[in-house]
């Protein structure tokens, strides 16, 4: 009788924690991910896309400057054609982090970056698409330096600083990824 009243708590804990793994909880906030969605749509100027996640072996993602383990690699496609791909990043501002995306033609040269979201009140002005337009058309493998191959921008330093490391070492990931033929 003892053995029965300890099996019956056991074997609801068993039963809950198989009922909580079984809902897979959205690794993207649908915030972020409308702001993604929407930078994708104005970009390549199509409205029916799908983002198809890239899965990279972990054993590569060790070599690349950027992480790429996780949701954030995805190919554009539309009307069964690649558009390009995605990057979902995160980088430091002074006091918090920034999202952003940079989103490449299938070529891997950029076709433009975009602060998704900023959660400070200083530095926002690294979003501006005026800066952030300095981006656009560098290629897989480049290395960017804050300051000779991007200008700086005051009152966003430390942003700006940390979004030009951020593209170049997507870009050197990139240029692994490709050589690897993950693409």
């Amino acid at each position: 009788m003892q053995a029965n009243k300890l099996r019956l708590p056991g074997l609801m804990a068993l039963c809950a924690a198989f009922f909580f793994l079984g809902f897979k909880a959205e690794k993207i906030p649908p915030k972020l991910k409308e702001k993604l969605d929407n930078a994708v749509l104005t970009t390549f100027e199509v409205e029916d896309f799908t983002l198809e996640l890239i899965a990279v072996d972990p054993k590569l993602n060790q070599k690349t400057p950027s992480e790429l383990g996780g949701d954030n690699l995805f190919k554009v496609i539309a009307n069964g054609s690649i558009l390009g791909y995605a990057y979902l990043g995160e980088a430091p501002s002074m006091k918090d982090v920034f999202d952003y995306v940079v989103l490449f033609n299938p070529d891997l040269s950029i076709k433009k970056s975009k602060i998704l979201i900023y959660r400070e009140d200083h530095g926002r002005q690294v979003g501006s698409q005026r800066w952030l337009k300095q981006f656009i058309g560098r290629k897989s493998g480049e290395r960017l330096a804050y300051g000779e191959d991007i200008d700086g921008i005051s009152g966003a330093t430390i942003s700006a600083k940390s979004m030009t490391l951020a593209v170049s070492n997507i870009l050197e990931s990139m240029k692994v990824l490709q050589d690897n033929t993950v693409f």
